[in-house]
């Protein structure tokens, strides 16, 4: 598939998958970009794991992972994505502070929603925080809803009860869904 590339993300990057060579440096910016979530009285989350390299291959081996890389070909930010209920679930999608705010998440989820469309997907879905507003405000902004309880699927409802079980608090959390209808 041809590069794709929003308005809003300077032509000197591209989005591209993940190879093995960018692990190191996709873990790094899970890192650092987990690091906000302590200004807003979530450090737990700042201080949890990022995915494994073994989790990580497994993404890119199965075609289910991109990296927005800049002019020198290193990544800013990637993206991870499941197959869950009827649609394709965004598993993991962080972008560096350094690159923040320019554009690369919004790219790399449109990336992904023209991928789904083209798999017969019928929708993006992915569980977030309710009130932290780079997580469900800014998903609002890119065209998702917040899904009511009998809305949620099996396979979601799987996702958010490990995300509990991980240690998450529930009532923080919201599955929400973008419809791929024109995608």
């Amino acid at each position: 598939m041809g590069q794709l590339r929003s308005p809003t993300v300077s032509a000197r990057v591209s989005i591209r998958p993940l190879r093995l060579d960018d692990i190191e440096r996709v873990t790094a910016i899970e890192v650092a970009a987990g690091q906000a979530f302590v200004d807003v009285g979530l450090p737990e989350v700042a201080d949890d794991e990022p995915f494994t390299a073994t989790t990580i291959s497994s993404y890119a081996d199965d075609g289910r992972a991109w990296v927005v890389a800049d002019e020198q070909d290193a990544a800013l930010a990637y993206i991870l994505v499941d197959i869950v209920d009827d649609a394709v679930h965004i598993e993991q999608v962080s972008v560096h502070p350094d690159a923040a705010r320019s554009g690369l998440g919004r790219a790399l989820i449109d990336h992904v929603a023209v991928w789904a469309a083209g798999r017969a997907g019928s929708a993006l879905t992915l569980t977030t925080f309710r009130d932290v507003p780079w997580n469900a405000p800014y998903y609002e902004r890119l065209g998702f809803s917040v899904l009511e309880e009998a809305e949620i699927g099996v396979g979601l409802r799987a996702v958010r009860d490990h995300e509990t079980a991980e240690g998450l608090d529930p009532s923080l959390r919201v599955c929400m869904r973008r419809d791929l209808t024109g995608a």
